[in-house]
């Protein structure tokens, strides 16, 4: 590991100061920032602690929850209004990671983990372009069960590995963050980039900023959501194929969808066609079906991924007749 600095910072302000520093990173749980710097990946001169920032979940004025960037997955998950309100936050968050590790990992630290692509971790025998861009990518011609089928590029096939994002993308979340330009707030789906030809650029966070809080806004039909993850063992692997989803029917018709994809693409995917081609549809299999395929009629796999495209659709039905039901 690189020698670095370390300092804890006092409030939002404290903490953009220090962080300007050439080669400051923030620091929240460290659960993925330090496995990159014990692998060399990332190297850092210096590390801003702001796991003592805000960490309250509080509701706003209008009904909503504003979530603090240094909140711990942990806290949110069990957290009355969150699994009650927004029960597929909390489902996605419990399905995303080991007890140990939520206890540990932030709200803000989630929305800015890397790929766990392993041929963005094999420095001394892969070629990535994520990793050193304009080196290739080898996970596109190798074992690639694993990525994208959606919004990928020819410099990048990895996925995005949260869930709790997944849930956010699905319930409109919008991103609070401060900045040596002062404050400012991001549509969560405005957060997070597709590859195109800089896949080492995976946000767009401007230099030095901070993320402060996430906001979820008031959704009725949020009440009625949930998650489910499919993967290779149930022990705290990463999504093959994630939906979070939140249905609103009325005299047995969609009147509303809420619908977002993991495991699937560089960023957390929201599924925008599929809810289009749903509203004002009988809440039907047959329905719900097509919508998916609505979805994934522009899906590219590779090799090695080509059942993800009958996985998603299979698991984007049967949660929505879950729901349905």
């Amino acid at each position: 590991m690189t020698p670095f600095a370390y300092s804890r910072a006092s409030d939002s302000a404290d903490a953009i100061r220090r962080a300007a520093a050439p080669g400051a990173r923030y620091l929240g749980g460290g659960t993925n920032l330090v496995d990159l710097m014990r692998e060399t990946i990332e190297r850092p001169s210096a590390l801003v602690d702001v796991t003592g920032l805000s960490q309250s979940i509080e509701e706003t004025e209008v009904g909503g929850l504003m979530i603090g960037a240094a909140a711990r997955n942990t806290a949110v998950a069990d957290h009355r209004l969150v699994r009650t309100r927004f029960p597929m936050l909390s489902r996605a968050i419990v399905a995303g990671a080991s007890p140990q590790i939520r206890n540990m990992a932030t709200v803000g630290g989630n929305l800015l983990q890397r790929t766990r692509c392993l041929y963005f971790y094999d420095e001394a025998g892969s070629r990535c372009n994520k990793r050193k861009p304009g080196q290739g990518c080898d996970a596109i011609g190798g074992f690639n069960r694993g990525h994208a089928i959606l919004g990928a590029s020819d410099a990048c096939v990895a996925v995005h590995p949260s869930d709790m994002c997944v849930a956010l993308a699905a319930l409109d979340a919008i991103v609070h963050l401060e900045g040596p330009s002062g404050a400012r707030s991001l549509a969560f789906a405005d957060f997070h980039r597709l590859p195109g030809d800089r896949p080492d650029v995976d946000t767009f966070l401007d230099p030095g900023e901070l993320i402060v809080a996430i906001e979820l806004p008031p959704l009725a039909i949020a009440a009625g959501s949930t998650y489910r993850k499919v993967r290779d063992r149930a022990s705290y692997a990463f999504a093959l194929v994630s939906v979070a989803a939140a249905l609103e029917l009325e005299d047995g018709r969609v009147k509303d969808v809420w619908l977002a994809l993991g495991g699937v693409a560089h960023k957390p995917w929201r599924a925008h066609k599929a809810e289009a081609a749903l509203r004002g549809q009988p809440a039907s299999p047959a329905a719900f079906a097509a919508a998916a395929e609505a979805e994934l009629a522009e899906a590219r796999p590779l090799r090695d991924n080509g059942f993800k495209v009958e996985l998603a659709r299979r698991t984007i039905t049967a949660l929505l007749a879950e729901l349905a039901g």
